[in-house]
């Protein structure tokens, strides 16, 4: 017979309990922890126990070594990376995932995750302003959204070029050149070597880091006239795969996508956009400008968790070409019952077979918010990042090294001894959290507004914060 949920009341009641407590901590504790992994350690392995400990004992046990451990990123003055929070309808909506403990990879034996998850990437089309016939799918994160996104452009380069790759795999097929910007993230390289097609060819970029439109049209044209020259003008084109970026690690800037995917379609290419957190810029009225001319690309990844705050893990992989998507990630099985609609199945978009819902939290997240919530959210990302920017450009010795038009800022403290010094002591004060980085040759300090409930108090303590790490590393160097 089934458990039914005795089984589990005290264990998930101590969850709750240790959960709130959690999230009740975040406005006050510090947000760094308080102890590396090599001091939790002895808590958590040794000697497997030879019996076992009552379920609500494991997560009292679990919740009360884990805590010194964590780290406070759900705190309105964590900046650190690009990570947001989760918003409170995306979080109890992934609590019911785990419960419902559905593995969604079909549409026959999970059709209320299969209708929940289509209507999410639905919304997310119609909210990010990308072709409505485009197929979505929800990966682990942008890493492997911009995997997915190269499959399906690899599998149809190759495809039109006469290459049966399900049958013949990679050697000897024909070379697909890939183009990247000088300052796109390094996930984009690591999706090009998983799927075996080497290191890209570099493009310069401007100073906020955004590609250069001129130069990557003198490189298609390289590329075009060495391909004629080595086989002949009889030949087919050049195959040739160009990866754009909606928002800039350090600058948070956008690629000129009208430009870039204008002189990239007419070279052949397939165009994928790398928009882990910037794509979402799309949705407010008044920031779309940064995106405008991205519909024209073939294939997009992004990450709910960032700006729109959703729980680990979620990415999303939107591909114009269903049938690229589907070929590329596609997996058929005789005892895998699939659905006859014709609509795929989930396991058709990932590269997972056994995968829980997360489409579902994202969902949540846009049903909690509507298209208004969203781009108020957004909106208020962007407008507390300038408000910070501007606070912190007025404390002496901080230096903004970028134009702030959305969610990140980049500052240093005079050289770069300096600067790792203050983003030490910003550190070790445990108030906020940034994370230290190199950007045009210099180190430097990043910072990401991507949480939800980042507020004026927060961000008046991370401008005290700076100037206090600030005047206390100017004293150790005296």
């Amino acid at each position: 017979m089934s458990a039914g949920a005795e089984p589990y009341r005290d264990a998930l009641a101590a969850a709750v309990r240790h959960a709130t407590l959690w999230l009740e901590s975040q406005p006050t504790r510090r947000v760094g922890p308080r102890q590396a992994a090599r001091e939790l350690a002895a808590a958590f392995d040794g000697a497997l126990p030879q019996s076992g400990s009552a379920p609500a004992d494991v997560v009292d046990y679990l919740a009360r070594h884990a805590e010194p451990g964590l780290m406070a990123m759900p705190s309105g003055r964590f900046f650190g990376w690009v990570i947001g929070g989760t918003l409170p309808a995306a979080m109890a909506a992934d609590w019911l995932v785990s419960a419902w403990d559905q593995n969604s990879v079909l549409r026959y034996a999970t059709p209320a995750i299969a209708a929940i998850e289509d209507a999410a990437g639905h919304w997310l089309l119609q909210l990010l302003r990308l072709p409505e016939e485009s197929d979505v799918g929800f990966v682990t994160g942008a890493t492997m959204a911009n995997f997915t996104g190269l499959a399906a452009a690899r599998w149809r380069l190759l495809k039109d070029a006469g290459w049966d790759l399900e049958r013949d795999g990679l050697f000897g097929a024909p070379r697909i050149h890939c183009l990247v910007g000088e300052e796109r993230h390094e996930t984009v390289d690591v999706a090009l070597r998983y799927l075996g097609m080497g290191s890209p060819t570099v493009v310069p970029a401007d100073s906020e880091g955004r590609i250069e439109a001129a130069e990557l049209d003198c490189e298609l044209d390289r590329i075009a006239l060495d391909h004629a020259s080595a086989s002949g003008e009889s030949s087919r084109p050049a195959l040739v795969l160009v990866c754009l970026q909606a928002g800039n690690l350090h600058s948070g800037a956008f690629d000129p996508f009208g430009a870039a995917i204008a002189v990239s379609k007419a070279h052949g290419a397939w165009v994928h956009v790398d928009g882990a957190f910037g794509l979402w810029a799309a949705a407010v009225p008044e920031l779309a400008g940064l995106t405008a001319g991205v519909e024209g690309a073939d294939s997009w990844a992004t990450d709910a968790h960032k700006s729109l705050n959703v729980p680990y893990d979620c990415g999303v992989v939107a591909v114009r070409d269903v049938q690229a998507l589907r070929s590329a990630m596609g997996l058929n099985a005789s005892y895998l019952l699939q659905d006859a609609d014709g609509a795929g199945d989930p396991s058709q978009r990932v590269p997972e077979l056994s995968r829980r819902a997360r489409g579902v939290p994202v969902w949540a997240a846009l049903k909690s918010l509507g298209r208004d919530g969203v781009a108020e959210q957004i909106r208020r990302l962007a407008a507390s990042a300038a408000r910070l920017a501007e606070e912190l450009a007025a404390v002496e010795g901080v230096e903004v090294l970028n134009d702030v038009g959305y969610t990140q800022i980049t500052v240093a403290f005079g050289d770069d001894a300096m600067t790792r010094r203050v983003a030490d002591r910003l550190i070790a004060d445990g108030k906020v959290w940034m994370s230290g980085s190199r950007w045009h040759g210099r180190d430097v300090v990043r910072i990401s507004v991507s949480n939800w409930s980042t507020d004026a108090d927060d961000l008046a303590t991370a401008v005290e914060a700076v100037r206090t790490a600030l005047e206390a590393a100017r004293s150790e160097r005296s």
